[in-house]
């Protein structure tokens, strides 16, 4: 019988919900539940947050971040660890901070069915993404 390794890469790049912790202005973590998407390749985690909430405000101020995934049965972990950049809020359906939620889409999710209505929902929302260049990961598969 062979035994694979454990890779906490294929579950992050598996996982499509996950906790984002960020930093406080006090030190402490924020957590929040988020859909990430891991670029395995370029080793890069996107997530679409709004502007205004705890963790984009975090991120501003401190641009470390760790995102956990869990598998289904919760018997295996993986954590990543980097800094992140954020882009927009966009003003424009079609300005290049909206381009790069719809990137994250379509790589997260495939074709949206009407993607005028994505564009206008994003700029009205206050959509920002977050790419978090990893520079670590680790995680465990139990039993």
């Amino acid at each position: 019988m062979t035994i694979t390794p454990f890779d906490p890469r294929v579950l992050l790049a598996e996982s499509r919900l996950g906790v984002l912790a960020t930093i406080k202005a006090d030190g402490r973590p924020q957590l929040s539940p988020v859909q990430p998407y891991f670029d395995r390749e370029a080793e890069v985690l996107y997530v679409s947050m709004t502007e205004g909430r705890a963790k984009t405000a975090n991120l501003r101020r401190d641009p470390r971040a760790t995102l956990e995934v869990t598998s289904p049965d919760g018997r295996a972990w993986a954590t990543a660890e980097g800094t992140a950049t954020l882009t927009g809020p966009g003003t424009d359906p079609r300005g290049p901070e909206v381009e790069a939620l719809v990137h994250y889409y379509r790589s997260a999710a495939g074709e949206h069915p009407d993607w005028d209505e994505y564009r206008s929902v994003m700029v009205s929302d206050r959509r920002v993404l977050m790419r978090m260049a990893v520079d670590h990961v680790y995680g465990e598969k139990l039993g």
